[in-house]
Order: C-alpha cells, then structure tokens, then sequence
C-alpha cells in the first residue's frame, strides 16, 4: 500500500469522523428546538395562535419551516457523503487486503525461485552428464582396444618377416583424460 493511499484513507477517515460530529451536532439542537417547542407549546395555552394571526407571525412560521427544510437537506446531504465515503472506505480497505495478498504471495514466489531454478537446472543437466558419463565409457573402451590393437600389431610385425610396411605407432596419451590421441608416424 502506497503512502498516498494511506494518506487517503486517513483523509476521508477523519472527513467522514467531523462529517458525524457535524451530523450529531445537529440533531442534538433540532431535538433540543423540538423540546424547547413542544415544552412552550404544552405549557403555555396561549401559545395557541389566534384566528386573527399577524402577517407578522406568519412570516417567521414560513422562516421556521424553511430553516427547518435547509436542515433536513443538510441533513440529508451528509448522510449521503457518510453513506458514500464509507463505500469508499470499504473498497479502498478491499483493495488493500488484495494488494497486501498478492504482495505475500509474490514475496513466496521470489523466495522460491532459486530452489525452483536449481531444480529445474539439475533436471535438465541430469541427461547431459548421463551422456558426458556414456561418452567417457565409449573413449576408454574405443582407447582400450586401440592399444590392443597396436600392441598385436605391434607383435605380429616382430614375428613375422618384415615386408617393408611401416604401421603407424599408437601410444598411449600422457594425461589421464580421456581423449583419443592421434597417431604419430615412426
């Protein structure tokens, strides 16, 4: 989660924390006026207004009652901004949930990788060495009966007369790698 978003939330968590106050702060006076109200109204039976009302009086009635409208609509109006911000809490925190699991779960991903790749590395290297190791084999072998070869025909020269053929000379590799070493004419 970015600080942006964190700075978000807090913003309209404490906008929509002053909206309440706000909110309850207004109920308390419109129940406080209802009170205040209905307690002149019940006690004082004059209060009754006459049939013959003044203009007057009739015009701070229609004030009362627009005032009281503009309440209701404000009212109104940060019910609905608490309503929505707290949508907008509500997806901004779904949001961050999944942001911190996928963040979890690629975090496993990355610390797994190496494991992943050597495995991986060894499957495929598992044939390749096989083969290394097969081809080692067949040189020694190939080698093996190369100096047999050489060492009877080698024997056969001595023994029989010799034909004026000159056969090549095989010998044996200096290193104890196993290569196939060229021949070298005596």
């Amino acid at each position: 989660m970015s600080q942006a978003d964190t700075s978000t939330i807090q913003t309209l968590s404490t906008e929509a924390s002053q909206l309440r106050q706000e909110l309850l702060l207004r109920d308390q006076l419109v129940q406080q006026l209802s009170q205040e109200l209905f307690r002149l109204v019940k006690g004082n039976t004059n209060f009754m207004p006459q049939r013959s009302e003044t203009e007057a009086d009739l015009s701070q009635l229609q004030a009362l009652r627009e005032q009281l409208q503009a309440v209701e609509e404000q009212v109104t109006f940060y019910q609905e901004q608490i309503t929505t911000r707290d949508a907008e809490i509500y997806q901004l925190r779904q949001t961050v949930q999944e942001l911190s699991d996928r963040s979890r779960m690629l975090e496993q991903v990355v610390q797994e990788l190496p494991q992943i790749y050597r495995r991986k590395f060894e499957e495929r290297m598992s044939p390749v060495r096989e083969k290394v190791a097969t081809l080692q084999r067949e040189n020694r072998q190939l080698q093996a009966e190369l100096q047999s070869v050489s060492y009877r025909l080698a024997l056969k020269t001595r023994t029989t007369s010799h034909s004026g053929i000159d056969l090549p000379n095989f010998s044996r590799p200096v290193s104890d790698q196993p290569n196939i070493s060229t021949p070298q004419n005596a």
